[in-house]
């Protein structure tokens, strides 16, 4: 999912050429591609992402033509990551995330993947997901998209109390939550489901029927988001207005405590500190690019990318994006190349967020002291620490922010 609001960089060539740094290393890292479809049915109330309803596109953007403008896209990402002397990477993730990707027909998802395949291939076992709104699939289009090498999909489940999903202005029946996952597995696809707490008028009991729900479907990973109220949404209006309670940090800490026993009741891991995963091998690859650092291409209006240190992010409107493409030019608005201690602080911010961890000797040494009154606190597992990791306790992710912040004092 891509943000609405793009940072300030630095100008982005037309060629879409990067700088030398993108390059270095480049053989021994990963390869992933994102692909942002920026359409969705109705704009959902708390949503600050990067969408556009059919009556907010305006002239020279269609869904109709925006699989052929993805594919433009693609095309000159493989162009210019040659010019930029990329070596010959296979795709090992490839993720369709929106807006609601199957707004769009399953043959146009097909097509845009057919077309990355193509410049790319894949790594064996490559991972291929599509988020999806219970209400926007079917049995068909969820086979046509297995067939076409898609291997999973994510459902955005927010909640099963209609109350809560009301507020969030979601529109799907949470009925069809089931019957969509049900359509999923019979085509073959590993199942994700998304989870929303902390609404405002959302109970404890409200959140653990949530929870219990979405685990009787039996997916295979599930993703729990903390509700967040963006400056210039709906909700964040509504909370101003006192027409809704505001956020409480202490009732999100209740709701992440009770689902994180829950999700382990059922068997279910953490591996980074919204995502669960039945197994190891169904914690979504993609995701964990992002947590460690990895390279990917965002495709698409605002779409974020990052190679080496460098980053950069594409024009907003579908309509630039589709005109800037056209034109034979880079969508890029622009793009910044990460120092060595910004790198070094994203990394560490990053990596403590998963259950993997941090290698406590690449810290440095004023962060390695710092473990010790981590552990006293006990936001770092003792255990891991004399092991030479730092991985945190249930308390440590939930102040995961205070962790980081000592690592880089």
């Amino acid at each position: 999912m891509t943000p609405s609001a793009l940072p300030l960089g630095d100008p982005a060539p037309a060629d879409g050429v990067l700088p030398a740094q993108a390059a270095v290393g480049a053989g021994h890292r990963k390869f992933s591609l994102y692909t942002h479809i920026p359409f969705c049915a109705v704009r959902c109330g708390y949503c600050d992402f990067n969408t556009y309803t059919a009556t907010e596109l305006g002239g020279g953007a269609s869904q109709d033509a925006y699989a052929a403008t993805a594919v433009a896209e693609v095309e000159f990402a493989a162009r210019a990551m040659a010019a930029s002397g990329l070596p010959e990477r296979r795709l090992s993730t490839v993720f369709f995330g929106g807006g609601t990707p199957t707004l769009l027909p399953a043959g146009d998802l097909v097509h845009v993947l057919a077309a990355a395949v193509g410049q790319w291939g894949l790594e064996p076992g490559a991972e291929i997901t599509t988020e999806a709104n219970p209400d926007s699939v079917t049995r068909e289009s969820l086979q046509e998209l297995a067939a076409g090498g898609f291997t999973r999909v994510s459902f955005g489940m927010q909640s099963a109390v209609p109350h809560v999903l009301k507020v969030l202005d979601r529109t799907h029946n949470p009925a069809k939550v089931p019957q969509a996952v049900a359509w999923a597995r019979e085509a073959g696809l590993d199942v994700s489901v998304d989870l929303i707490y902390g609404t405002p008028g959302e109970s404890l009991a409200d959140w653990e029927t949530s929870v219990r729900t979405a685990l009787s479907y039996q997916p295979d990973h599930i993703s729990a988001y903390s509700l967040i109220v963006e400056d210039g949404t709906k909700l964040a209006a509504q909370v101003r207005r006192g027409q809704v309670p505001a956020i409480d940090d202490d009732d999100h800490a209740l709701k992440y405590e009770l689902a994180d026993a829950l999700f382990a009741e059922a068997g279910f891991s953490w591996y980074e500190v919204s995502n669960w995963a039945r197994t190891p091998a169904h914690a979504s690859e993609h995701n964990l690019t992002y947590w460690r650092g990895g390279d990917w291409w965002g495709i698409g209006p605002g779409a974020h990318s990052h190679m080496g240190g460098v980053r950069w992010w594409n024009v907003k409107h579908p309509t630039a994006y589709a005109n800037r493409l056209g034109a034979g030019e880079s969508p890029a608005a622009g793009r910044e190349i990460l120092d060595g201690p910004t790198r070094d602080m994203e990394r560490i911010m990053l990596l403590s967020r998963i259950s993997q961890g941090l290698e406590l000797n690449s810290l440095s040494e004023g962060a390695r002291r710092a473990v010790a009154g981590l552990i006293a606190q006990e936001l770092v597992d003792p255990a891991q620490a004399f092991a030479g990791r730092l991985v945190l306790t249930l308390k440590g992710r939930l102040l995961g922010d205070a962790v980081t912040r000592a690592l880089l004092d």
